[in-house]
């Protein structure tokens, strides 16, 4: 595919208005012409908006990130990876002590933030939630916290993220190989003021966005914990796993399959022997017969989005807003769309904690019109013995995850041992609770869905204003 270039021709009062920059960033993204165009509105300057930590419009500093597997002494941990993730429940844990100390305590993320990547991929951006209070942010994700005696929160948010506000915020990037924003590129940042009805309305949408959001997550809680209690488990937690013990130094009788020390790990053994005490069937008996296995290999023909699938990649698996780029439809095999209550699990990765390798989404409502890479493993419950959202309640569990990992094959890169995936136990609730837990997770993702909806509805409604209110 060939390269495009972009070329445009500015006035040399563009220059002089932007400091005499000379690098084209401020000029082709657009950023000055929307400044012409809010010209026809009154607007005010960003830091005058703000309040709070340095003005209400900072990050942090450079620090040594000591992790723990032990909630009692470590406080979640956002990055710009796990930014994006629609469910927050399996952050790293920072440090609760270095969390707390005077030079990181103003990391603590609050409900009605303004979340912004400011390092690598720019501009990113989230609205925080309330199940979001607790959790810190690391020194790349820059915070804009909206004075409320000045701006509705929501109104602020729903305007970075609207095709007149990205401009701006990208615009004061720098760097060649990665890039970054700093709190000062934001001095002059333009907002306008489009009323008190309009603000508050944009503001109302954005919050109930964040409200349904908490919920998905409450729901999928609920729904796992549900699964668990039903058969007399709890899930296990990270510093459970890890206080197990070792892997080293046991004796174990290999089979004809495997003979690869890590699929007999005691750890392993003694989780599935937890499982079995109750109720449990062996995951092959409960999906299609044909699936656990990856998608197909094929050739990616890029193509207009008219013509083609946005294909989605094992990390934007993952995200509240998948990305991926667009392929034709005409030349991709049939395994690369899923049906409605699928279970996609991440198959190829290293065993680092915090990698999503193992890890297991659902898909739901229109998440199915997307495609999805071969290296998602594909978990797809037989309607006849299991409810897809109950069996999603399980594998979205820790248990499920280090059950997942114990059965990797590979060396650098891993992906899992299929012959041994149909016979992992699954604890299998009664009927009556497999249907509870299947109604929580469906309840989940229509609550995601319609909070996707409500920011768009947000964004559009700010983008119009602004438009007619330019005319």
């Amino acid at each position: 595919m060939s390269r495009k270039f972009q070329v445009k021709a500015i006035p040399s009062t563009w220059l002089e208005n932007n400091g005499r920059r000379l690098d084209c960033g401020p000029y082709m993204a657009g950023a000055v012409e929307i400044r012409e165009l809010l010209k026809k509105h009154k607007t005010d300057v960003l830091p005058d908006l703000t309040a709070g930590h340095d003005g209400g419009i900072y990050n942090g500093p450079q620090f040594e990130r000591n992790y723990v597997d032990d909630a009692q002494h470590g406080v979640p941990f956002l990055t710009t990876t796990f930014m994006m993730q629609a469910d927050l429940s399996r952050l790293p844990l920072l440090s609760k002590k270095d969390a707390q100390s005077r030079k990181l305590n103003y990391l603590r993320v609050h409900e009605g933030m303004t979340l912004i990547t400011c390092s690598g991929t720019v501009g990113r951006t989230i609205y925080a939630r309330s199940d979001m209070n607790g959790v810190w942010s690391n020194q790349d994700i820059l915070k804009i916290v909206a004075d409320p005696k000045r701006i509705p929160s929501g109104y602020l948010n729903a305007y970075l993220c609207t095709r007149f506000g990205v401009p701006f915020v990208v615009s004061g990037k720098y760097g060649s190989v990665i890039t970054h924003l700093e709190p000062k590129h934001f001095s002059d940042l333009l907002v306008p003021r489009l009323g008190e009805t309009i603000e508050q309305e944009a503001h109302n949408l954005v919050e109930q966005s964040a409200a349904l959001l908490a919920n998905y997550q409450a729901n999928l809680t609920e729904a796992t914990e549900l699964y668990f209690d039903s058969v007399g488990l709890k899930d296990i937690t990270a510093s459970e796993w890890h206080s197990w013990g070792s892997d080293l130094g046991f004796a174990a009788t290999a089979g004809v399959q495997t003979l690869r020390a890590l699929n007999f790990n005691p750890r392993f053994q003694r989780l599935c022997e937890l499982i079995k005490q109750g109720p449990w069937k062996p995951l092959g008996e409960l999906c299609v017969p044909g699936t656990l296995k990856r998608g197909s290999r094929f050739n990616r023909i890029d193509a207009d989005p008219e013509y083609a699938y946005r294909l989605v990649g094992q990390k934007e698996l993952f995200w509240l807003r998948p990305e991926g780029r667009w392929i034709a439809r005409k030349f991709v095999p049939n395994d690369v769309l899923v049906e409605s209550g699928s279970i996609l699990v991440a198959a190829r990765g290293t065993l680092g904690e915090s990698e999503l390798y193992c890890r297991a989404s659902f898909i739901h409502g229109k998440l199915t019109e997307n495609a999805y890479s071969e290296d998602i493993l594909r978990v797809i419950g037989n309607e006849k013995e299991i409810e897809r959202g109950a069996l999603f309640a399980f594998m979205r569990s820790e248990s499920a995850f280090r059950m997942l990992r114990s059965i990797s094959v590979g060396s650098k890169l891993q992906d899992h041992h299929y012959s041994m995936l149909p016979s992992l136990p699954i604890p299998y609730p009664s009927s009556d609770i497999r249907k509870r837990c299947n109604d929580l997770v469906i309840a989940a993702y229509e609550a995601r869905e319609k909070a996707i909806e409500l920011e768009d509805q947000a964004r559009s409604l700010v983008e119009r204003t602004i438009e007619e209110g330019g005319r």
